[in-house]
């Protein structure tokens, strides 16, 4: 793609990297083939090579957002489905984060969007007040079709029935190794995970001791930034990220780390583009060496002795976007399923988002809904006992559309190799 940004506008760091994008487009159009928000909507502005056009010509013009460039922007669910696909390589992600970056400094929202993203960015990334906000939609949820906006009823349609207490294992703190130790590793607990479903990071750290790695909750982390990163909230999503990259790396300058694990898949992503995020900054040299550390669980568990078993269950794999196009892990989950005893099995196009993509399924919840019952009718055309995710974002987004239990992969390894049998399994579960 031909571009003409100034000299003095490819002096921009963010431009120039814009630019080095936008070059590397060839307008092909493999893209539209994989992209969800195209297949639901048919608009051509709502597939990545037309929301490339649109950031393009408000780029170069290096004038402030318009409405029509927010709306199609706003519709993209930031999958990367387009760059697994595209031939040319076109970095999509990070064309689409500084588009947002932009849109949030340019563009002046109307009042209830500001309010509803600036609340969304003041409760989930934190689990104590998200806590709070599940408890009132809780008693609101009868309400919601009374709601004046589809955004709101959709955020009280999110509250699940009950929610776990919280876990002892979320606060810092060392686990040590069972036997002798292979690997000293940083566990990030996540942010709404540790208050929709603690059951997760506790068989993480079931699993990882039994397989000998010592797992440390680092004091100072929190939130890894997705979710304001995503809403083009940069000051909030770096300053998360920088005190992520601190306490990790305190933690691999004291006694040291091999890796830095993450059983959410969205996180992952982000955190392993920390180094791309920070390498204008004071803190480049760190955040490279946070992102070279981060693994997704499914990463980790393949360099460790993880023992074989039998155990029978048919499970529907759901690759996460954020797993399969965002870090390009692909195969291992299923291999270490089926390493397990699963019968493992996939659904139809499972390329395709379920429509979650962190506050999507809030902010755009009919293109949303219409995501996710294609994934739940593909999943349960392949009758499971049990459909499997890496993904707490997925996992409440397909689980709140089938009755078939939604259970995290390192939980059913962890009950594989000797761990309990995941409670939402139970008969008592539904």
């Amino acid at each position: 793609m031909q571009t003409h940004f100034t000299e003095d506008q490819l002096r921009d760091p963010a431009i120039k990297r814009a630019n080095e994008i936008l070059r590397s487009c060839v307008h092909c159009g493999f893209c539209t083939a994989t992209c969800p928000s195209y297949q639901v909507l048919g608009d051509e502005l709502d597939s990545p090579r037309g929301r490339i056009y649109l950031i393009k010509d408000m780029l170069e013009a290096g004038r402030p957002a318009d409405k029509k460039t927010v709306e199609h922007v706003d519709k993209c669910l930031s999958c990367l489905a387009c760059m697994s696909t595209c031939p040319s390589g076109v970095h999509y992600m990070h064309l689409v984060d500084h588009a947002r970056a932009h849109i949030e400094k340019t563009y002046r929202r109307p009042l209830f969007d500001r309010l509803l993203r600036w609340t969304l960015a003041r409760i989930i990334p934190y689990p104590g007040r998200f806590r709070w906000a599940m408890r009132g939609a809780r008693l609101a949820r009868p309400l919601r079709k009374f709601m004046p906006d589809p955004r709101l009823e959709a955020m009280l349609e999110m509250a699940p029935p009950k929610l776990p207490r919280p876990s002892a294992n979320d606060v810092p703190q060392v686990f040590p190794a069972k036997g002798v130790r292979q690997k000293r590793v940083a566990l990030l607990t996540g942010c709404a995970q540790k208050a929709l479903d603690t059951d997760i990071n506790d068989a993480t750290i079931r699993l990882l001791t039994r397989l000998g790695c010592e797992v440390v909750v680092a004091k100072g982390m929190g939130c890894c930034g997705a979710l304001t990163h995503h809403m083009g909230k940069e000051r909030e999503s770096h300053a998360q990220a920088a005190a992520n990259i601190n306490a990790w790396m305190r933690e691999k300058r004291g006694d040291g780390l091999d890796a830095i694990v993450i059983n959410t898949s969205g996180c992952g992503t982000t955190v392993k583009d920390y180094g791309f995020m920070f390498r204008n900054d004071r803190l480049a040299e760190d955040a490279a060496a946070v992102s070279g550390m981060a693994k997704d669980i499914s990463e980790l568990l393949m360099e460790l002795d993880v023992p074989t078993a039998d155990m029978g269950q048919r499970v529907a794999y759901h690759s996460a976007c954020s797993l399969q196009h965002g870090q390009q892990v692909k195969t291992h989950p299923k291999t270490l399923l089926k390493r397990a005893g699963y019968e493992v099995v996939e659904p139809a196009d499972p390329h395709l988002c379920c429509g979650s993509a962190g506050t999507y399924n809030l902010m755009q919840p009919e293109i949303s809904k219409e995501l996710q019952k294609r994934k739940v009718t593909n999943l349960e055309a392949k009758t499971p006992d049990i459909i499997s995710a890496g993904n707490i974002g997925c996992m409440i987004q397909i689980g709140s559309g089938t009755g078939i239990p939604v259970v995290h992969t390192v939980e059913l390894l962890d009950w594989a190799t000797g761990g309990p049998k995941p409670r939402k399994l139970s008969p008592t579960a539904h």
